[in-house]
């Protein structure tokens, strides 16, 4: 390690590459709160956080794997699984008094059309507001997942075989690929339906 007394240890969390300080002052700098999306391998998770000098509070927040509650049997990890995350906490968070919030994505990659900006959207259809760029977020086919649905339609048709080893887990759990956009529109009413509780 460097001995000169103008060197200065990084904080941990910026030497681990977890955190973008920099960045972080930015959003933190608008007195808002933060939309904080994060993704894993098998889940997206969506909160609403507040600053505070003791730490960061969670006002609301929704986790994909939540989704299965409600009827989706697809997955947590794909774009109408992110949309219906982002409404979800979206709800939440108006049920707390949140209006509006500033988009958080870490140290993710920006990238048009992804599942953070999915998420994006079903914040901003649950009425809350963000700045964003249109330009970013992916179009309502592909939130609805009748991009799932036309390929599952194209191998039933070409190759069965492929369908059941490509959808296995949602054949598993008896849900049906073709129907995906029905299953996202019937609960997507669902959720404006009822009030959603944290």
């Amino acid at each position: 390690m460097a001995r000169s007394g103008r060197y200065k240890v990084k904080f941990r969390r910026r030497r681990e590459g977890k955190t973008d300080y920099l960045k972080r002052l930015a959003l933190l700098k608008s007195r808002k709160p933060r939309l904080v999306v994060r993704k894993t391998n098998r889940y997206i998770i969506v909160q609403f956080v507040r600053f505070k000098e003791s730490g960061d509070e969670v006002i609301a927040h929704a986790f994909s794997k939540e989704l299965e509650r409600y009827g989706w049997m697809y997955g947590g990890k794909n774009l109408p699984a992110a949309y219906l995350t982002g409404y979800l906490a979206a709800l939440r968070a108006k049920e707390a008094g949140v209006s509006e919030a500033i988009l958080d994505i870490g140290r993710f990659p920006s990238k048009r059309g992804s599942r953070l900006y999915a998420a994006l959207k079903g914040v901003l259809d649950a009425g809350i507001e963000v700045p964003h760029s249109d330009e970013v977020l992916p179009d309502d086919a592909r939130i609805r997942g009748e991009h799932i649905s036309f390929f599952a339609s194209k191998l039933e048709v070409e190759d069965r075989e492929f369908l059941e080893r490509q959808f296995s887990d949602y054949l598993k759990r008896g849900a049906d690929p073709k129907a995906m956009p029905e299953v996202f529109e019937g609960i997507l009413e669902g959720f404006r339906a009822k009030p959603i509780g944290r």
